[in-house]
């Protein structure tokens, strides 16, 4: 299993608008959960939500302002109403769950 972050992801946005980051990955499963985390300078990353790759799966996040879609190949996080506080580096990674 792998995911890896979509080309062109370094992004510069104004305060209140909206950016979308994006992974594509590969499983050899279809009971994926694909995660996002957030990470500032010199501190361990904060989980933001978890996305089961399931079209029915909703996203498991504390903070509205990110969202999460997901495909066979693909996760998007999107962002809106962005704030200087959401600079910093994003990650994203995947499970494979039992089924």
């Amino acid at each position: 299993d792998d995911i890896e972050p979509d080309k062109g992801t370094e992004k510069t946005s104004k305060e209140t608008e909206t950016v979308k980051l994006s992974c594509s990955y590969s499983a050899n499963s279809e009971y994926v959960y694909l995660y996002w985390y957030r990470q500032y300078a010199n501190i361990e990353p904060e989980y933001l939500l978890r996305k089961g790759a399931q079209s029915y799966s909703n996203a498991d996040s504390s903070d509205l302002r990110f969202q999460s879609i997901a495909s066979r190949t693909s996760t998007e996080l999107t962002i809106t109403d962005v704030r200087l506080s959401d600079s910093a580096l994003y990650y994203c990674a995947l499970r494979v769950a039992a089924q």
